[in-house]
């Protein structure tokens, strides 16, 4: 690019996590900051909405928007950056596929505030204070944003150029794309940016499993000592390494923990708790529909294991929501 980009940095509903990535360049952050503008980062520096409602349209190159969309404030912030955006990235896997938020899916929101306010266990809320639209205040009155039945990704709501998956995405991928943009050697639109076309089966170092191999029961990773040099899949504990894209470095399994998904279905795939559900029925060692119902009972949540990060994207969340 022949002059220094503009960029913004945007979240929604997420953990801030992503932010912390990007700082987590370091030095390299200086560096960048002298070769790009940053002209709207609300996370690290003192920005307002109408500091982005006062940039032109179509003034910043690229927005790093991650976060899924909860409510009408992160619904309104994307509209808006997305017409103030010449291109606009679903960055980490909260904006991507839905994330960890996506799985409010599985509950309406009455439920889910009875849980949080009413009924968890680590709560003291004696005089069941609910939060409200509208609160008085001596100051003036305090407006939350309203809360939406439904979890949805950034290209839900809006047109995406880009994607980069990651709970969060690795430094070096986001350093990856920076030195994209700087070269002005983007992919095409609608790419997934930063990764590998491998899954991270393809690139796990671990001793792979026999030809046939069948699993009797699953484990949980707490239940077993498990080996660091063998395919957890060989030890009955579910990994998602063979249905999510790498990219990542490996730092679930290097720490001697399955891969849980985060960087999304690799390129052909378009349902990734669909396909984990075709490896996990390959692996089962019977035909016996009894015997199978009793293998299938030792996963534990397996919507949650599945779609850990991918609800809000599925197939089987779109069919719920499209029957209402």
């Amino acid at each position: 690019m022949a002059k220094k980009p503009k960029l913004a940095f945007y979240w929604a509903s997420s953990c801030g996590g992503c932010e912390i990535t990007v700082t987590e360049l370091g030095m390299r952050l200086v560096d960048l900051s002298e070769l790009v503008d940053i002209v709207f980062w609300p996370a690290a520096m003192d920005f307002k909405y109408e500091d982005l409602e006062s940039i032109k349209n179509k003034d910043i190159d690229i927005c790093f928007f991650n976060g899924a969309i909860r409510n009408d404030e992160n619904e309104k912030i994307a509209k808006l950056l997305r017409k103030k955006s010449k291109l606009l990235v679903a960055f980490g896997s909260c904006s991507y596929l839905g994330g960890i938020p996506g799985l409010a899916n599985l509950f309406d929101v009455e439920s889910l505030l009875e849980r949080v306010f009413d009924t968890a266990p680590s709560l003291d809320n004696s005089r069941g204070t609910r939060p409200q639209k509208i609160t008085k205040m001596p100051e003036g009155d305090i407006e939350l944003p309203m809360m939406y039945d439904r979890v949805k990704t950034l290209a839900q709501t809006v047109g995406v150029d880009y994607y980069m998956p990651g709970c969060p995405p690795v430094v070096d991928q986001v350093w990856k794309v920076f030195q994209l943009i700087l070269a002005d050697r983007l992919p095409p639109k609608g790419s997934v940016i930063g990764v590998d076309e491998k899954t991270v089966c393809d690139v796990c170092p671990r001793e792979k499993g026999e030809s046939g191999m069948r699993i009797k029961e699953f484990k949980r990773p707490h239940e077993v000592r498990i080996d660091p040099s063998k395919c957890f899949l060989t030890q009955g504990i579910i990994c998602l390494g063979p249905v999510t894209r790498a990219g990542c470095g490996l730092p679930c399994i290097k720490g001697n923990m399955p891969c849980r998904g985060c960087y999304g279905p690799p390129e052909g795939v378009v349902d990734q708790g669909a396909k984990l559900a075709s490896v996990i029925g390959a692996l089962i060692d019977t035909d016996e529909p009894e015997k199978l119902q009793e293998i299938m009972d030792t996963i534990v949540d397996p919507v949650g294991l599945s779609y850990r990060f991918e609800l809000a994207n599925s197939i089987i969340s779109e069919l719920k929501y499209r029957k209402k």
